[in-house]
């Protein structure tokens, strides 16, 4: 097991290194510079000055040692102010330092933020927490669920109760975030007046009634995905020769379903849990705009709509970190779950 988690994660390693490389290539194409350099600069300034601005900045540098730059195995170089020759660093707002250093991914840090005017972890991280309070609320109140009505749809396939759960599931999937979050908040924030419509910022305080629109709006359709995937692993289950023996022996209807069908049911919706954090990050996007909720989702749609190069890139790669690793963990537990799955 260890061998096969050392190779995951070189492996892992591997495949962050391509995605960030391709990711830092499309971002900084030179329609991209070009809107940095004029959101940093006056409308007006012509295209000389902006070229200027991309050079003294670093960004018409290689490819390569910019990339280099921002995984920190390439020395960052100061800039050098034309007027006095001296070297003074690039963002004056994120204190960086004004000697060549290697100062990249690899040393901890992310760059600087130019529409926030900060490092890019100061805003990064604290947006990843707020985002981890909701995505933990959202899977405390979905998984659960869903495995309930799994469970109980498909413990006696073809009956009411299994029609009856299975169109719920089916409608709730079939009901996107942005459309499931208009309904939620024109029901119980216009109507009933019983929800606030907006969620604040963690800073701001989390109560029930500011944020249990977007948890219900996230839920909503993750719970029915894996109360159909639930169902369906419970009714392969039932119908094995070992629940029959267990029948004919003289046990329990519920005694056989906990004892000797939940376990192995499980096993196909743990997968199914575990992929839906890559699902919740692009999920937390539409809800945390829709909701004004200023977590990771709100950071990524403000970087993306200001050209923010160093965040939106600190984005990528926290994502594809989410997603590579709860694979890597859903592999682990799928081997301690299934005893016959032998890792070679």
């Amino acid at each position: 097991m260890l061998s096969f988690i050392s190779r995951r994660l070189g492996t892992m390693a591997l495949t962050m290194l391509c995605l960030t490389l391709v990711v830092f290539f499309l971002i900084n194409l030179e329609p991209n510079l070009r809107k940095l350099a004029i959101s940093q600069t006056e409308m007006r300034t012509t295209s000389d000055q902006l070229e200027s601005w991309l050079q003294r900045n670093g960004y018409r540098q290689n490819f390569f040692i910019r990339y280099g730059q921002w995984l920190g195995v390439v020395q960052k170089q100061p800039n050098i102010d034309p007027a006095t020759g001296q070297a003074v660093p690039r963002f004056r707002f994120c204190n960086e330092p004004a000697v060549p250093t290697y100062s990249g991914i690899l040393q901890g840090d992310f760059g600087c933020s130019t529409k926030f005017k900060t490092p890019v972890a100061t805003k990064l991280f604290p947006a990843l927490g707020a985002t981890g309070i909701l995505m933990f609320w959202v899977l405390a109140t979905m998984v659960p669920i869903a495995l309930l009505i799994g469970i109980l749809a498909g413990m006696r396939e073809g009956s009411r109760t299994d029609r009856t759960l299975s169109i719920a599931s089916i409608a709730t999937t079939a009901t996107p975030e942005y459309v499931s979050g208009v309904i939620f908040t024109v029901i119980f924030a216009s109507w009933l007046g019983w929800l606030n419509g907006s969620a604040a910022s963690a800073s701001q305080g989390i109560t029930f009634y500011n944020f249990t629109l977007p948890v219900m709006t996230l839920a909503i359709y993750g719970i029915g995905y894996i109360a159909r995937m639930t169902r369906a692993s419970m009714v392969e289950v039932m119908t094995q020769q070992y629940i029959r023996t267990a029948r004919l022996k003289g046990l329990s209807f519920g005694n056989v379903v906990v004892k000797h069908a939940l376990r192995n049911a499980l096993i196909a919706p743990f997968t199914v849990i575990m992929l839906q954090f890559p699902w919740l990050l692009t999920g937390v996007v539409i809800v945390e705009v829709m909701f004004r909720y200023q977590g990771f989702g709100y950071t990524l749609v403000e970087a993306a709509g200001n050209n923010d190069i160093d965040l939106l890139l600190g984005c990528s790669l926290v994502s594809v970190f989410i997603v590579l690793i709860t694979q890597l963990i859903s592999d682990v537990g799928y081997a301690y779950l299934n005893p016959r799955i032998r890792v070679q």
